[in-house]
């Protein structure tokens, strides 16, 4: 049995990670912490979980915390990891990363999170936890950085074609959609329900801090440099990530040849589906799992790709719990399935 805290456990990200962690066989939450009024159970913060998970969510304290954890998993906000995932890797424990402040070279990060980077030396061993294309690293991993919701889904819709050397690399255009807990559970005028009920809108249009580290590992998919052009919409649903995303072939492939292609490229990943022919993935179908759904259709020399994930699930959560899983030595699927 492995003893797991989570910093940050009353965000969106926080709370569903230890929904999973409640019905994982190899798990034991012993330390919860957030930035509270007050110390209480966590089942008075979140009365769904009365009964299930009583013990107290403390104010943070991470040199207390590492004395009585194995691993960590850091559902904080982007530049506040970088200052307490070195306690926890100084204590040698294991950090979960859910934050952006592991995933791009320290130059980079500083350019996209307007902040100089204070964990230089740790950012360098951090491995990238896209488990599809990383497993091999994340095994062997005592940092992990795990990626993006955006990120993820539009990554896995990509890198089959990429790595075949099938699409014309200097145009990748990604459309994609996402519902509100993508922005994390915070006061905000923008996210406010007046705001975004029966409302659709575009933002940081090719500007997403997100466009960075899609680049970053679709070029290191592609062995060459990649830059995609992405649009982000805010749509009003609580979670889910729809991508649209427009490949330009250089090879002769129909939709049939495409599926088959992905599927090799995905075989043994648990979860990734790819759908049949004729048929396309819709949100609904992933929203409270872990798959990544993806569905293809090619018109003359243009493929069209529609990738789906929950973006607290695949996009966050869920994927941290599969690379604990690999990190772990568990089976990938444990608490998952």
């Amino acid at each position: 049995m492995i003893k797991i805290g989570v910093v940050g456990a009353t965000g969106y990200a926080g709370e569903v990670v230890i929904s999973l962690l409640l019905k994982h066989k190899h798990a034991s939450i012993t330390e919860l912490s957030a930035v509270i009024d007050k110390e209480e159970p966590f089942s008075s913060i979140f009365p769904a979980f009365k009964g299930k998970l009583d013990i107290v969510c403390k104010k943070p304290d991470p040199q207390a915390m590492a004395k009585n954890v194995d691993l960590v998993f850091l559902g904080l906000p982007h530049k506040v990891s970088m200052e307490i995932a070195p306690v926890f890797l100084k204590a040698r424990k294991m950090v979960i990363d859910l934050s952006a402040d592991y995933r791009l070279e320290s130059d980079v990060y500083k350019v996209w999170y307007g902040a100089d980077h204070k964990d230089k030396d740790n950012i360098k061993e951090a491995v990238y936890g896209l488990p599809e294309l990383y497993a091999d690293k994340i095994k062997k991993a005592k940092l992990l950085a795990n990626p993006g919701c955006y990120p993820t889904g539009i990554i896995l819709g990509i890198s089959p074609m990429l790595k075949a050397g099938a699409i014309d690399t200097g145009r990748i255009i990604s459309d994609s959609k996402s519902g509100v807990t993508g922005a994390g559970r915070k006061a905000d005028i923008a996210l406010s329900f007046a705001e975004v009920n029966e409302n659709l809108k575009a933002y940081r249009v090719n500007d997403h801090q997100h466009k960075p580290e899609i680049n970053r590992i679709l070029s290191a998919v592609a062995g060459k440099e990649i830059d995609i052009i992405f649009t982000p919409h805010l749509i009003p649903m609580n979670r889910g990530i729809l991508s649209t995303i427009y490949l330009k072939l250089t090879k002769k492939i129909d939709t049939k040849t495409a599926v088959s292609m992905y599927r090799e490229f995905y075989n043994g990943k648990p979860f990734v589906r790819i759908s049949d022919e004729g048929k396309l993935p819709q949100i609904r179908d992933v929203v409270g799992t872990n798959f990544c759904d993806i569905g293809l259709k090619v018109m003359g020399d243009d493929l069209i790709v529609i990738s789906c994930i929950d973006n607290l699930m695949k996009g966050a959560a869920g994927q941290a719990v599969q690379n604990m899983n690999i990190m772990c030595g568990f089976e990938e699927t444990e608490g998952l399935l």
